[in-house]
């Protein structure tokens, strides 16, 4: 992880990669109940997720309004994930400077290969420098779909 934390300011809004701005609650009630690919996610999952990510907070005064994490390890790869604005502050530019801010962060400029996956975003990504997978056959992943929820629902053994 950088020793130094980035943060960059417009206005009333602030992106920064602080942890300990990060608002939990907000990031775990959106992933959980609004997300799409993230539907049922546990709150430790989630603390264990940022635990283990270069976070992007994106805030209104004191107010965590938007955020991105990215997996990587700081030389080669690295991979997008979560990035959303709260719906009260979408169409206000604020997405496209959260993923600036994700692209500038000095930490990430040696990265050779930078992922996401994306149902419906692709023209938003590709302003970013994102493209489809230029070699898809190369590509593999174990996935499975259901998994927060099948979690979520299933009781402990006795």
């Amino acid at each position: 992880m950088p020793d130094t934390f980035f943060e960059e300011r417009r206005g009333d809004f602030l992106v920064s990669t602080d942890p300990a701005r990060l608002q939990v609650d907000v990031i775990h009630h959106f992933l959980a109940n609004d997300a799409f690919w993230a539907t049922g996610i546990g709150r430790e999952t989630v603390e264990t997720a940022i635990r283990h990510s270069l976070c992007f907070g994106l805030f209104h005064d004191q107010a965590q309004i938007g955020f991105a994490r990215v997996i990587t390890d700081f030389a080669t790869y690295a991979y997008l994930n979560d990035v959303f604005v709260l719906p009260a502050y979408r169409n206000q530019g604020l997405a496209s400077w959260l993923m600036e801010c994700v692209v500038a962060h000095p930490a990430l400029q040696t990265i050779r290969r930078f992922g996401l996956t994306t149902r419906d975003k692709q023209s938003f990504y590709r302003r970013f420098g994102f493209h489809s997978l230029l070699n898809p056959d190369r590509h593999m992943e174990k996935l499975s779909p259901e998994f927060y929820t099948a979690v979520s629902t299933t009781s402990a053994p006795h």
